[in-house]
């Protein structure tokens, strides 16, 4: 999977502003995409639920494992994995 990497500290962006973020950059470079995993450091949250539970002690997050494994094609990752979206393209 590529992997968007945006530094956006100095803007003081929350989830929700990043996850916005995420789906303009998605739109743009996959065209129709569709929002597959994500992880938000600051509350300790994935999605799905509990992806990571059999991932402990690997190199891949369950949350990025789980969007490879369904067709994911994008990362976009915020202030080094703050919050991190995987998308796949529709």
């Amino acid at each position: 999977m590529k992997t968007l990497h945006l530094d956006a500290e100095e803007l003081g962006l929350d989830f929700n502003a990043c996850l916005k973020l995420a789906e303009a950059n998605a739109r743009h470079l996959l065209g129709e995409a569709m929002l597959l995993s994500f992880y938000d450091r600051d509350r300790n949250l994935e999605s799905p639920n509990g992806v990571s539970e059999c991932h402990q002690g690997c190199d891949t997050p369950g949350w990025i494992d789980y969007a490879k494994n369904r067709g994911g094609t994008l990362i976009v990752n915020f202030q080094h994995g703050r919050h991190v979206f995987c998308f796949m393209p529709l």
